[in-house]
């Protein structure tokens, strides 16, 4: 019973931090758009995020939980209860110090870190091609948003312009929420999976993920509840540490973000949305020259995501180590 509750409880916790960091985001960006309708800004990454794993598949949380260690072996379960507790308290330490970062990051870094503390066979080759998709996918943001910020200010003007774009930014950013329930958001689904899988088998081995439909949507109301909580500091953070005004502008980081993400869900690889969308607000605002791009806020960034993966996992493996005294 104390396992199924710590697990019960890291899972709560754990969407709620990825609504407050991810969600937040996502619907941050949206509504900076003019006359985006806020219902459904905020209601449609919720309803794709139920929808998705059913009809697109589920390829990525098998990452967390087959690809980075050993995880059906026994004690499996408890270094991923771990792993994702400790990458909840990194990103909280670090957001609290004004370092907003990658919670998928530390994620990786924890639960590797907790498999090699444990005893477990940590797959190196895995880990390594996932942190290289990783690392590319902000790349590839920030170098598709430059590039569709050149070709943004080269539309010509049209009377239904405001129309036709209000039309684009709604379409990218369906996209972009098909591209999170893919990818960044499908690390929530393997949480809950596995704290639903030590509910009904006790403490041992991962299983295999499958997360019903009546936990994805309580996974999703969590979720939503936490970008809410986190909507104006979030917005806030948007507004003045990376500048993009014009409404083309925010439709071409979108579509930026979307692409490297799906990009990264083609290989199975769990890539950060947040990173993918601050890089591709990096690109759009370098396009109309650096000066546009308040780089304080794009260096503090980049310090707590060069922090999370060294400090997850070291973390980690002392966690680890700590399971294997028990």
């Amino acid at each position: 019973m104390g396992w199924t509750l710590a697990f019960a409880a890291v899972a709560v916790l754990f969407v709620l931090v990825s609504g407050a960091n991810d969600g937040a985001t996502l619907i941050g960006l949206g509504l900076r758009f003019p006359r985006s309708p806020g219902w459904a800004v905020a209601a449609l990454p919720v309803a794709v995020l139920f929808a998705v794993p059913y009809l697109l598949g589920i390829t990525v949380a098998r990452t967390f939980t087959e690809r980075l260690a050993g995880l059906g072996t026994s004690g499996g379960a408890a270094a991923f209860l771990a792993g994702v507790a400790i990458a909840v308290a990194v990103v909280a330490v670090l957001t609290g110090r004004g370092l907003p970062t990658s919670l998928t990051l530390a994620v990786i870094g924890g639960i590797s870190g907790a498999g090699i503390g444990a005893g477990l066979p940590v797959s190196w080759s895995a880990l390594a091609a996932v942190l290289a998709v990783g690392a590319g996918a902000p790349l590839a943001g920030l170098v598709l948003g430059y590039l569709l910020g050149n070709v943004s200010r080269r539309v010509p003007s049209h009377r239904r312009m405001s129309r036709l774009v209000l039309a684009a930014h709604l379409l990218a950013y369906a996209a972009q929420c098909v591209a999170y329930a893919l990818n960044d958001g499908q690390k929530m689904i393997a949480v809950v999976s596995v704290a639903v899988g030590v509910g009904r088998h006790g403490l041992g081995g991962v299983g295999p993920v499958e997360v019903p439909p009546a936990w994805m949507a309580v996974l999703a109301a969590v979720f939503l509840a936490g970008a809410l909580t986190s909507l104006a500091p979030v917005g806030e953070r948007l507004g003045r540490g990376l500048v993009i005004t014009r409404p083309l502008h925010i439709v071409s980081a979108e579509a930026a973000a979307t692409g490297a993400v799906l990009g990264s869900s083609a290989l199975g690889s769990p890539v950060s949305m947040t990173q993918s969308i601050t890089a591709g607000v990096v690109g759009v605002a370098a396009s109309e020259g650096a000066r546009r791009v308040r780089w304080q806020g794009v260096v503090n960034m980049g310090t707590a995501w060069v922090v999370t993966l060294p400090s997850s996992m070291a973390l980690g493996c002392l966690a680890g180590l700590a399971l294997r005294l028990l």
